[in-house]
């Protein structure tokens, strides 16, 4: 799985994070398209984007809010673009799939499993909120994130014949044994491009042996069938992308995952945290991917494909 090209992903703004925890967090359609043009200028081969109501700065999974940005980002960015279908855990997986259905992009995430997702423990850093409805979202300890194995297959399936490949979002070693499950039945084809996440509540940890164990794991199901990246949650972004890197894997960063640039310093941009991904990637005498380079790295179909 080593490779000298690593392909470094930028999660531009995200579902998590409220406008009330960082100025720096992008919510308004130019703000977004900034932010992932930028990022792509500063190394980033993938910009991973989500959606978001421009005043609140709730997620929002309409495909007329991300055709206020895709379309302006294609055209300052060569850069591979990646839409979600994750969008926001409260959401239904007919509201998550749209916009993806509709732009048909090169790559779209996927979660690979349900499970308990905890953002209360963000109450106790964050109290002084704007909106109303970012402490009734931040509050709940009751939020399953649903993708049972018809929703994904209802994803896949919607999906289907678009060309769009996915970034396959694993949280836990199930979501890898879920996802070869769909290999073996035909429904994806190799290579995978699979998404090790780390440290959010009610996902695996974020300890060395978590990531050393989800590699292991998903080298026994996969094989050479696949491609790893990862990422880590907060304060632990940073860790785990230089784990990943030094065993040659792909890592992801940006605001999605973390609000920090160092320990009590909010990132002031995605741009930032790209840089700093860089330098990971470069002081260990590794190169960062190009968007082509990724495109060929993932077997993707290529930005004149998409319809957007």
């Amino acid at each position: 799985m080593a490779a000298k090209k690593i392909i470094i992903t930028c999660a531009i703004t995200g579902a998590i994070h409220t406008p009330s925890m960082s100025p720096y967090l992008p919510v308004t359609p130019g703000q977004i398209a900034a932010e992932a043009v930028a990022a792509a200028e500063a190394g980033a081969a993938i910009v991973h984007l989500h959606a978001r109501d421009p005043v609140t700065g709730a997620p929002d999974q309409t495909p007329d809010a991300f055709a206020k940005f895709l379309p302006v980002i294609k055209a300052r960015s060569d850069c591979v673009i990646n839409i979600t279908t994750g969008g926001a855990p409260t959401m239904t997986i007919e509201e998550r799939v749209r916009p993806a259905a509709f732009f048909k992009p090169e790559v779209a995430s996927l979660n690979l499993g349900s499970m308990n997702f905890g953002l209360f423990g963000m109450l106790d850093r964050f109290k002084d909120l704007k909106h109303e409805w970012e402490r009734t979202y931040l509050s709940n300890k009751d939020i399953i994130f649903r993708n049972t194995f018809g929703q994904i297959e209802h994803v896949l399936t919607t999906c289907a014949g678009h060309g769009t490949r996915f970034e396959f979002e694993c949280y836990d070693t199930a979501h890898l044994y879920n996802l070869k499950y769909f290999l073996d039945r035909g429904l994806v084809k190799p290579p995978l491009f699979i998404q090790t996440v780390f440290g959010l509540q009610g996902g695996i940890g974020n300890h060395p042996e978590d990531v050393l164990h989800m590699k292991r794991t998903a080298d026994r199901l996969f094989g050479d069938g696949y491609r790893w990246s990862a990422l880590g949650a907060g304060r632990n972004q940073m860790n785990i992308a230089a784990i990943a890197a030094a065993m040659g894997g792909h890592i992801r960063v940006g605001l999605e995952d973390s609000l920090w640039d160092g320990p009590g310093r909010l990132a002031t941009s995605n741009a930032v945290q790209v840089s700093r991904a860089r330098q990971i990637v470069e002081g260990l005498g590794l190169e960062v991917a190009t968007p082509d380079e990724a495109r060929s790295i993932l077997s993707l179909k290529g930005a004149d494909a998409v319809d957007f």
